[in-house]
């Protein structure tokens, strides 16, 4: 498991030792504090928590030099940012020459000291988030790792090559779970501006008064809490990709500034001035009937129709029970693997309750199933007890031709498709809401807008 990040503080005057640790922690930052920079390299040694360190220039013993030039023979992934009584243009040029991030003389303004760790802490991040998802798409997540040779996948996978070279926006649609960010990141990977940047944001998961200045970023003094300047989502996404996910949770003010994005190319930071060209690929995606929410007012008619303009459709795992077997394979395999245990085959009776399974959470949740299985298996095969129990009471009915045309003989829509996927899966966490979501790969507060939506419709009881 990933260690929480942490921050280090490394001086000898215990004063302001202190006194940089409690700014630090104030910005909710975990810290930890040495006055001994041999301590700290051996503390480094045991840990992989670690992202920045702010160390003092001047101490006995090894000094904030000699502690950047270990860090730095020893390659470890830090930012450093270098504190010093004896400011000199000297130390500084050294410093920096070294491999310093960073660069502050004491007395130490403790706001400056807190947003330039925080700066650092999010650049680091940020590196760390590209390097870790160009490895994810290196190893597993490129266009022939999308699992399936169902006709519908087959359909998908023709588009999506066909789509792929297009400068064109393209609009996922697929219940949660089915693998849309994935289907959005293959895109990407084949398309020309594979080299370049592949970002992604859930709209559903961000707070709307935070999700302009992620997206737009904003300028110094734009508003209070605002002390240095951002780069947002339609910037750093220049040349590459862009993948919006849960675009129905745009609220309207948001939907008319990506319009303009997507009509004039250009944008401007929040309390800015100056307009910014960008040059990106969107590709949105949602979980909801767009239409309809067009048509109930809730989402521009011109957004939608600029969204739309090639629409890809990611068909829900009970529509392609014939991917089963391949993607439980495939799933055993990795976990398996990650876990450093030989691969056990599935027994008869544990594929057939994986076949009759509706799947409301689709593929993921398929593959939290199979993990689980994998953890808790001890036999020569995964057999039907080590399933989750409704997983294993599906074993006895037949396979559950969820119908495209109920009853009364009209088709179903994609809401009614939703709403059961996700009162099913509550029921299945028990009312656990937080769990809910997880597992329906939506955020809580847009699973906490759906239910109070079913109550007001008396679709769940109080």
């Amino acid at each position: 498991m990933a260690e929480r990040p942490q921050v280090l503080v490394i001086d000898d005057e215990t004063g302001s030792r202190e006194s940089m640790a409690i700014a630090i922690e104030r910005a909710g930052l975990e810290v930890r504090t040495f006055d001994d920079a041999r301590k700290a390299l051996e503390y480094l040694e045991n840990v992989d928590g670690v992202r920045v360190v702010v160390c003092d220039l001047k101490m006995p013993g090894m000094d904030g030099l000699g502690f950047l030039s270990e860090v730095r023979e020893r390659e470890y992934d830090l930012g450093v940012i270098l504190v010093t009584g004896f400011g000199s243009i000297e130390s500084a040029v050294e410093a920096m020459r070294v491999g310093a991030d960073d660069y502050l003389t004491k007395p130490v303004e403790l706001y400056e000291l807190r947003q330039r760790v925080q700066n650092l802490m999010e650049r680091k991040q940020l590196k760390e988030e590209v390097t870790n998802l160009r490895s994810m798409l290196d190893k597993k997540y490129g266009f022939e790792s999308i699992v399936g040779s169902s006709a519908g996948m087959e359909r998908l996978f023709e588009q999506i090559r066909m789509v792929a070279p297009t400068r064109s926006s393209v609009l996922i649609i697929g219940e949660s779970g089915t693998g849309k960010e994935l289907v959005a990141t293959a895109l990407h990977r084949a398309s020309p501006r594979r080299d370049e940047r592949f970002l992604a944001i859930n709209c559903g998961a961000i707070p709307h008064d935070i999700l302009e200045s992620e997206l737009f970023g904003h300028e110094r003094g734009a508003f209070t809490g605002a002390v240095t300047r951002k780069i947002g989502k339609f910037e750093l996404a220049h040349k590459g990709s862009l993948f919006l996910d849960e675009i129905s949770e745009l609220i309207p003010e948001l939907q008319v500034k990506l319009l303009r994005v997507l009509e004039e190319r250009q944008i401007m930071r929040v309390g800015g001035s100056e307009l910014i060209d960008v040059d990106f690929r969107l590709i949105a995606a949602t979980n909801r009937d767009l239409e309809k929410e067009v048509a109930e007012g809730r989402f521009r008619q011109d957004l939608y129709y600029r969204l739309k303009v090639v629409t890809l459709r990611i068909p829900p795992l009970r529509e392609r029970p014939d991917d089963i077997p391949l993607l439980a394979e495939h799933f055993l395999r990795e976990f398996f693997e990650d876990h450093g245990k030989p691969v056990k085959p599935l027994s008869k009776e544990a594929l057939g309750a994986l076949m009759r399974y509706s799947w409301p959470g689709n593929v993921r949740e398929l593959r939290n199933v199979i993990e689980s299985a994998v953890i808790f298996q001890q036999g020569e095969q995964i057999g039907l007890e080590d399933l989750p129990a409704e997983v294993r009471e599906s074993s006895g009915a037949p396979m559950p031709e969820l119908p495209v045309q109920p009853t009364h003989g009209e088709p179903r829509t994609m809401d009614e498709i939703e709403r059961q996927a996700i009162l099913e899966t509550l029921g299945r966490t028990n009312g656990h809401r937080a769990d809910a979501a997880k597992l329906l790969g939506i955020g809580l507060r847009t699973l906490q807008r759906k239910l109070k939506e079913y109550k007001d419709q008396g679709f769940l009881e109080e």
